[in-house]
């Protein structure tokens, strides 16, 4: 892989299945890549990401979780590595790490200092990218947080960033539509091929239709499915197939992006297990399973999407 790579079209955040207690559940982490990677439109994966539990692993889990992807989906699908500390030395460490596990690509979280008041020194943000960047030739995608919470990057980094001849993507989470847009044209304005990759699960599919050339969703675990079938019905144009594609997911998006926020992906494993794609949703500590009442209501938002049958 080249720094030209692009990536686009529906990119799912893999789930981490774990035992009782609390390793890797290797059989059911293979099962779920295998379903993932089978799925029509679906090019690459993520691991190491906030859908797999990545703040909970220490540096040798980071790289066992990827090289299991790597052998068993790596021969079909690109697999790209989150890259998640706040220290520009150790993301350099990890970036070589994840390219000798096979990583077609990495995710770049941004550092926390950035709640503190390091967006007004975007030269930080930049130094970063560029420490990582001359540490492994792998692509580089910019996870873009939202502004609201203190970590975003304002469109003007953006575009800085991604002059920056590794970076060929932007994973867009601002949750934010008006955001979402500015990004977006401050992209399109630097004149580079970068892959607009929403985050924005809650609205993708209007994300899709302002031109964003992909997403990158944990929800995607559950739904790469549909969420494949409403980008290339998008892409060609047949609005009324994307919106009742976007009807479908309505009742999932509602369950699993319900406060509190952070059980989305505790919700997401619940689904999983509903559906028979893994055997159970056991989450690391300080998740917590959620309730009987909630498994429930997510049973009865998939029987909605027509995912499981009655």
């Amino acid at each position: 892989m080249t720094s030209t790579l692009r990536f686009s079209g529906a990119i799912p955040a893999n789930l981490l299945p774990f035992n009782e207690d609390l390793s890797f559940d290797e059989v059911n982490y293979r099962k779920h890549l295998s379903w993932l990677a089978a799925v029509d439109g679906v090019d690459a994966i993520v691991c190491n990401g906030h859908a797999g539990e990545v703040s909970s692993l220490d540096r040798e889990e980071r790289r066992r979780a990827l090289a299991l992807a790597a052998d068993e989906v790596g021969d079909r699908v690109d697999l790209i590595s989150g890259i998640y500390t706040d220290n520009t030395l150790e993301a350099a460490e990890l970036a070589r790490d994840a390219k000798a596990e096979g990583a077609a690509g990495l995710l770049i979280f941004p550092p926390t200092l950035f709640m503190w008041g390091a967006r007004l020194r975007p030269e930080m943000a930049v130094v970063h990218f560029e420490t990582i960047a001359e540490a492994t030739d792998l692509p580089l995608i910019v996870f873009e947080y939202p502004p609201a919470i203190g970590i975003g990057y304002d469109p003007e980094t953006l575009a800085r960033l991604v002059e920056i001849d590794h970076v060929v993507g932007v994973k867009d989470w601002s949750n934010d539509m008006v955001a979402l847009e500015a990004n977006l044209r401050a992209l399109r304005g630097t004149g580079r091929p970068v892959a607009m990759l929403s985050s924005y699960t809650m609205s993708l599919f209007g994300s899709y239709v302002l031109g964003a050339d992909g997403s990158i969703s944990g929800m995607g675990s559950v739904t790469a499915d549909l969420h494949a079938d409403l980008f290339r019905a998008v892409k060609a144009g047949d609005l009324e197939a994307s919106r009742q594609l976007n009807d479908r997911l309505a009742p999932l998006v509602e369950v699993f992006y319900a406060p509190p926020f952070v059980d989305m992906h505790n919700r997401m494993k619940e689904a999983l297990a509903l559906l028979g794609r893994i055997s159970k949703a056991v989450v690391r500590p300080p998740l917590k399973r959620i309730t009987d009442d909630e498994r429930e209501r997510i049973r009865q938002a998939l029987l909605q999407a027509r995912l499981l049958l009655p």
